[in-house]
Order: structure tokens, then C-alpha cells, then sequence
């Protein structure tokens, strides 16, 4: 597991990594003994560490989690290296300059075929799930994601649709509650599209931009495709 994870860094400097997070394990997990992202990642970053480094330094090295992706879902994330890296990568994150796109299988077909939905998500800690809700529910949150339908599969049924997402905002399960209460739940999505679905979530986060946290060159990621085209 952790040889297949690590080849899915994608790109490494003193600063960051940008890696494919595969579907199936956690972003970060406090479950002892739960292979996770991050303790994969320290595990490489003491693992590249020169030899004399290694006896010299008894702490973990440094990782910042700036974003997350739900166990299922698979994609892109950033993590930083240095303190300062994820002081910038997080003033991105809730300022601007951050960019998260998704690529979701949602049934029906969504109309109009793009636009914008902005509700009120509360989460249930208890549950592990999110709904949506008054805007003076308390612990409301406003969400907000802009959807471009990419193509329209009319020829199965019920006919499914691939949609692209933008998140303006980083609720839990925001992609998954909002497509839901919306008429369009992701296929595979047994929390939000009932426990009788057999596939795995169809959801990517397949493209990535930010700045460069040290040099602010433009990063831009993106991922072949990873299930839309196995659709028949």
C-alpha cells in the first residue's frame, strides 16, 4: 500500500508535495494503526532524509494538511513541508488564488446545464454526515460551488450526467450533500444515494492551481481520467 501510494507524488520541492490521493484511505485519521496520507508522506520524507540527518533528528518531520479530501474520493492534494508554505497555501485557501475542481457521475441531468448553488450546511458529528439547513440553524456554514455539465449519458437509464465542480467554499461532504438536496446525487455516494449502491463514489478532485508559497510561480495539476470514460 504504501509503495503504490508514493508513486503517486506527482511533484516535490523543499516546500511541498502535490500527490493523488488514492480512493479508500484517509487524508489524516486519529485511528491508531490507520495507514493515512500523512503518516505515508512523514514516512517518505524521513525515508529521503540523507543518513546523518536521520540519526541527528528524533522529531517527525514537518507536514501541514492545507486541504482534505473524504476517505472515498480520490484526487489531488497539497501538503506543506515548511511552516511558512503552510501559512501562504492556507491565506490562499481562504482568500483567493486556490483553485479545487472536481469531476462527479450524478444521476439525472442537471438544468440549467451550469450555474451556481449556494446553501446552508450543518454538520451531525454523530453521524459523519452534513444536510442542509436553515441559515440560523446554529452551527450553519454558508456553501457555495459553481457545476458545468461536461456531457450527458441520456442513452442509459435513468441517464447520468459528468459534471464539473468548482468549490468556492470547503464544507464537509459539501460536493456530495449539495448535488443531493439538489435533485443529482453522485452515483456510488451510499451516505447521501442510499446504502444500495454498488459502484464506488464517482467522485475526482482532478485539477489543482495555487501559488507557489515561496517563489509564487503558478502550480496547476490535473489528472487523466480517472472512471468518465469507463462509463458504457
Amino acid at each position: 500500500m504504501t509503495q503504490t501510494t508514493l508513486s503517486h507524488i506527482i511533484y516535490e520541492d523543499p516546500h511541498i508535495i502535490v500527490c493523488r490521493k488514492p480512493a479508500g484511505i484517509p487524508t489524516q485519521s486519529r485511528r491508531i494503526g490507520t495507514q493515512d496520507m500523512v503518516s505515508i508522506l512523514k514516512n517518505h520524507i524521513s525515508a529521503a532524509t540523507p543518513q546523518e540527518g536521520r540519526h541527528q533528528c528524533v522529531k517527525a518531520p514537518y507536514l501541514a494538511v492545507i486541504h482534505r479530501l473524504d476517505q472515498p474520493v480520490e484526487g489531488l492534494l497539497v501538503f506543506a513541508k515548511t511552516p511558512a508554505a503552510a501559512r501562504d497555501l492556507s491565506s490562499q485557501l481562504t482568500g483567493s488564488g486556490f483553485g479545487k475542481y472536481y469531476l462527479a457521475m450524478v444521476n439525472g441531468i442537471p438544468a440549467p446545464p451550469e450555474g451556481n448553488l449556494e446553501d446552508h450546511l450543518v454538520k451531525d458529528g454523530r453521524t459523519n454526515t452534513s444536510r442542509v439547513c436553515t441559515a440560523d440553524t446554529p452551527g450553519a456554514k454558508l456553501s457555495r460551488l459553481h457545476y458545468r455539465t461536461v456531457r450527458v449519458y441520456e442513452d442509459l437509464h435513468p441517464p447520468v450526467s459528468l459534471i464539473e465542480i468548482r468549490l468556492d467554499t470547503g464544507r464537509h461532504h459539501q460536493i456530495r450533500v449539495q448535488m443531493a438536496h439538489h435533485g443529482f446525487p453522485l452515483i456510488g455516494d451510499r451516505k447521501y444515494n442510499g446504502p444500495e449502491c454498488s459502484s464506488s463514489l464517482k467522485l475526482c478532485a482532478y485539477h489543482l492551481e495555487f501559488r507557489h508559497p515561496v517563489d509564487g510561480r503558478p502550480m496547476n495539476f490535473e489528472l487523466p481520467s480517472p472512471f468518465w470514460e469507463e462509463v458504457s
